[in-house]
């Protein structure tokens, strides 16, 4: 046969499956009445099970796998419907846009933010970037940030949730499946690394280097260029700083920023000692009420999938089909589970999407766990 005449054989069966496809979702809608009267859920994995099983011998071989991943799919979009037309998650969606609409028209100017570190700190940066007159209330650990927000004694806090060369602050992502919070806003901060110590103090007379973790990482290779001189890791580039500043030792040294150079009264060694110029840390700024700013177009959720194959596979379709672009997506491991997971997303996307917003109340139904971490924008 001639590629048209089988371009046009192609044609003839996709209006029939067409046809099929508009009858199984019709038939689907009588299902979910019947599972509404009777107090069925809406997902029943045997039956399921069952269907997958006779499909994929009907389909024979060669050709099961293809036929499972069709039907997989088939499952999705008929849960979606039903979902839909039952109005399951119509809850969840009305206070979407109830935080939407009590949110004001433009972000705040000032407010008691919680922030890791002391003065001179890179979270304390981030913090007067987002606000013009925050009043800072400073804590010793990330943990620290989260509590002052759950509890109310602070409005906002800021954390460091990842950076460009060094990855994700796991430490971040663990402490957030312990505290109720939102996301409001994001900030991109181009961070610059120092070298500080007193002044008359020379490079040679260096022994030991003291800063955080991260700061460390993203210096790496200066420091592989230094292997004489020991590294320390502390709770805070500024605090490492300060402490340098207070210490009667003048054989030490910090990892810091240029400012807390200036704020503690050191000597810049060397500047840009940063594995990469482009060096960015992203911070998150958070609060305990669900708050959505005009304009808001970054999402992120926190949610888990059943430990089966193709769960995960199933839950990037979701986005895939409705044409959403996912900008970051971080698992970390579940407690008290072995190899189940919990999933960090950020997408491009915004609530005030109809269409977005039903995504989200489906997603809510199925997972153990589903939380709606915030829409937000974010400043460069």
């Amino acid at each position: 046969m001639e590629l048209k005449e089988l371009r046009e054989k192609f044609d003839t069966i996709d209006d029939q499956i067409v046809d099929l496809f508009v009858e199984r979702m019709k038939t689907s809608a009588q299902i979910a009445k019947l599972k509404r009267e009777n107090g069925l859920a809406v997902r029943n994995t045997s039956r399921e099970r069952e269907v997958l099983e006779h499909v994929m011998e009907r389909a024979g071989d060669g050709l099961e796998t293809y036929a499972k991943f069709l039907y997989q799919t088939m499952f999705e979009v008929s849960r979606s419907y039903q979902h839909r037309l039952l109005d399951d998650t119509g809850e969840f969606a009305r206070q979407i846009r109830a935080a939407a609409e009590r949110t004001p028209a433009l972000f705040p100017q000032k407010g008691t933010v919680a922030c890791q570190g002391v003065e001179g700190a890179y979270s304390q940066q981030a913090c007067d970037r987002l606000f013009a007159m925050p009043r800072i209330l400073y804590f010793r650990h990330f943990d620290g940030v989260f509590q002052a927000v759950q509890s109310g004694m602070c409005q906002y806090g800021v954390l460091p949730i990842e950076n460009s060369s060094y990855g994700s602050v796991a430490q971040v992502y663990d402490l957030m499946r312990n505290h109720k919070f939102h996301i409001v806003r994001s900030i991109k901060l181009c961070v610059r690394h120092a070298l500080l110590a007193k002044h008359g103090v020379a490079l040679e007379d260096v022994k030991e280097i003291f800063s955080h973790e991260q700061a460390l990482g993203q210096c790496s290779a200066y420091l592989k260029a230094h292997p004489e001189i020991k590294v320390t890791v502390c709770e805070n580039t500024a605090a490492a700083a300060r402490m340098v500043a207070e210490s009667g030792r003048r054989d030490i040294a910090a990892i810091s920023s240029v400012h807390c150079a200036e704020l503690y009264g050191l000597h810049v060694l060397e500047s840009k000692v940063q594995n990469n110029d482009n060096n960015y840390t992203r911070f998150i700024c958070i609060s305990k009420d669900l708050e959505i700013y005009p304009g808001a177009n970054k999402i992120s959720l926190m949610l888990s999938t059943q430990h089966r194959p193709g769960a995960l596979y199933s839950l990037l379709a979701k986005f895939a089909a409705l044409g959403i672009n996912l900008t970051k997506l971080e698992s970390r491991p579940s407690p008290g589970s072995d190899f189940e997971f919990i999933f960090y997303f950020d997408m491009e996307a915004s609530v005030m999407s109809d269409t977005v917003l039903s995504m989200l109340s489906e997603l809510m139904v199925e997972p153990d766990v589903f939380v709606f971490l915030g829409n937000y924008s974010e400043v460069v």
